[in-house]
């Protein structure tokens, strides 16, 4: 993990891999249980990926170890953003992925490495990192009012051949393959409980049910505009809703919210939503 901006309410700019694999003819995601420890979404099920640090920034390190020609970054990582900082995202993301599920995108001969040693992998050996395998997907920033705030860029990846995901046993507890309706399903039953984000990139994917039609759309996909989501604290017991940018009020200087009808709109899996309400760390869509 990286250091904070000196400012505490200030985003910690991060990076997240959606990392996905075929299985039986269907999309499946890898998600990773945080630790019932963790300072931030303690025991939810989360997209591997962590804060950007210094050295993922090392935009002259990184480029002659990767497989992407600084052109190919501004088409294949950027595509419309600084590159620099499209490189430093997507090496957080394989980083994070590395350290956190065993999972390296690279190829060249090496021993087996430590997760702790990440750029070491790439300092004492031929290995390339692959950054081609990357895409950009969303772009999400943490509500104001949250007492952590993310800059999250995420990207979307195949698992590589011959890998399988395990969890670090410290960050993260467990690693689970799902479908993004069976992630959903299990999360709606309170057994699987989803951060705000990775509830809504679930529901998304809903909409590429395999890998090939995952890569047509990362194929053609942007940065766009980041999405900023508002934080309409209810008290307890009643939690909070998060108030997507598409969300008819979400421009309104103030959000009316009754807690005492929220259970009566909780909507189903796949139903399209723009508000979260979070309760006791579990997530549900509900109509607005």
């Amino acid at each position: 993990m990286g250091s904070a901006d000196p400012r505490p309410d200030a985003p910690i700019p991060a990076a997240s891999l959606i990392l996905a694999r075929p299985a039986a003819g269907r999309l499946e995601v890898c998600l990773l249980r945080r630790s019932d420890e963790s300072r931030f979404m303690p025991g939810s099920y989360v997209f591997p990926g962590g804060w950007i640090d210094a050295s993922d920034r090392d935009a002259a390190f990184w480029q002659a170890r990767c497989d992407l020609s600084p052109d190919d970054v501004a088409s294949g990582l950027a595509r419309g953003i600084d590159a620099a900082t499209a490189m430093g995202a997507a090496v957080a993301a394989v980083r994070e992925t590395f350290e956190e599920a065993g999972v390296l995108f690279a190829r060249g001969p090496g021993a087996p490495f430590e997760r702790a040693e990440f750029r070491r992998c790439f300092e004492q050996g031929d290995l390339v990192l692959e950054l081609s395998a990357l895409s950009p997907w969303s772009h999400w920033i943490t509500p104001v009012g949250m007492p952590k705030r993310f800059d999250t860029r995420f990207f979307a990846a195949v698992l590589p051949s011959g890998q399988d995901v395990c969890a670090d046993g410290r960050e993260t507890t467990a690693a689970v393959w799902t479908t993004p309706r069976e992630a959903l399903e299990g999360n709606m039953a309170g057994r699987l409980q989803l951060s705000p984000p990775t509830l809504a990139t679930l529901h998304e994917l809903l909409g590429y049910p395999t890998v090939a039609s995952l890569r047509a759309e990362t194929g053609r996909r942007r940065w766009g505009e980041p999405i900023l989501p508002r934080l309409v604290p209810l008290g307890k017991p009643h939690g909070a809703v998060i108030v997507k940018p598409w969300d008819p009020l979400y421009a309104s200087a103030e959000i009316p919210v009754d807690a005492a009808d929220l259970e009566g709109k909780v909507l189903p899996v796949g139903a399209p939503f723009s508000r979260i309400w979070n309760r006791n760390g579990y997530c549900r869509p509900i109509r607005a």
